[in-house]
């Protein structure tokens, strides 16, 4: 059964009022999750796919019909995304492998090894407008057997670009490791015009202190990585995972709720939760509605911003 409550804000430049919709509600679509992660909207079916990454489920909710399984196994999916053809893309740490399902409901393999090692546990997705598709790769889901299997990592953590041909789906290449420099590449995207990427940065899950924040890649037109710079920092918690609107404000998680930035990083608002987010996506009518896999429930509110179509 969806319940609701009111939601609290803070609004930290007056921007954010007009982003916001005072009458609506924050609403919990489903709960008693091991832990959500990888909401991805479809809008064909009016439908958000999203993952119990412990509980070894992908879920599906759709209005009026509510929660129900989508895939079990799920081979501990984590971050989703949609292809330019629509198909469902899934970064999964119990295969250590970035899967495409095809329309006949089968599961292609576009990346599970780089040089020759497996790679550790692919954790968030997305696509670029060429084609080409780029995840994260950190060890969480090798770290513990909470998430995948307890295992030796074989590559360092990256940020990969695996082309348009489809991959070793397709017989072509495999990843191509774009960014080395992070320890622990998290949630990503990319801005509206691809000239920047974002990465979560979200550390040493074990370390007492781990450095974390936001950085920004710029992209040169031949999809080359350019200069890294720090975007933002989120307090309290961390950036797991991140959306972004049509005029370019990331939507990012954190332990409080969701905060919203600028494209040039000031802090406009948060949208305060019972729980903590770990990633976020937009759908529904518009792409005016924000779903929050927040801890161990499914959650969702209107706002007045519309999220960028990514196909």
């Amino acid at each position: 059964m969806i319940s609701a409550s009111e939601p609290r804000y803070t609004i930290h430049d007056e921007r954010f009022r007009r982003m916001i919709l005072g009458n609506a509600r924050l609403e919990v679509l489903g709960e008693g999750f091991g832990w959500t992660e990888g909401p991805v909207w479809f809008a064909e079916h009016d439908m958000l796919v999203f993952s119990d990454v412990p509980g070894n489920r992908e879920w599906c909710w759709r209005e009026g019909a509510g929660v129900s399984v989508y895939s079990q196994p799920s081979a501990h999916a984590n971050g989703h995304a949609r292809d330019r053809q629509g198909r469902l893309l899934t970064c999964s740490h119990g295969r250590r492998a970035v899967l495409r399902r095809e329309r006949d409901g089968s599961q292609s393999v576009l990346a599970e090894h780089y040089q020759g090692r497996r790679l550790n546990s692919p954790n968030d997705i997305t696509c670029h407008s060429d084609g080409s598709v780029w995840f994260t790769d950190p060890t969480y889901g090798i770290e513990t057997d909470f998430e995948g299997t307890k295992a030796p990592s074989e590559n360092a953590p990256a940020v990969y670009r695996i082309d348009a041909s489809g991959g070793i789906a397709r017989g072509g290449v495999g990843p191509v490791a774009m960014i080395t420099s992070l320890p622990g590449p998290n949630g990503l995207a990319f801005s509206p015009d691809e000239r920047r990427l974002y990465v979560g940065e979200t550390g040493d899950q074990f370390a007492a202190h781990p450095e974390r924040s936001v950085r920004c890649f710029a992209i040169a037109p031949n999809g080359s990585i350019g200069e890294e710079s720090q975007f933002t920092v989120v307090s309290p918690g961390y950036c797991d995972g991140m959306a972004v609107d049509e005029a370019g404000n990331l939507w990012l998680s954190a332990g409080d709720g969701v905060h919203c930035h600028a494209p040039d990083g000031t802090l406009l608002g948060c949208i305060h939760t019972p729980a903590t987010v770990a990633n976020l996506c937009f759908g529904g009518y518009k792409l005016a509605r924000l779903f929050l896999c927040a801890s161990h429930s499914l959650m969702a509110i209107d706002i007045n911003m519309r999220g960028l179509a990514l196909i």
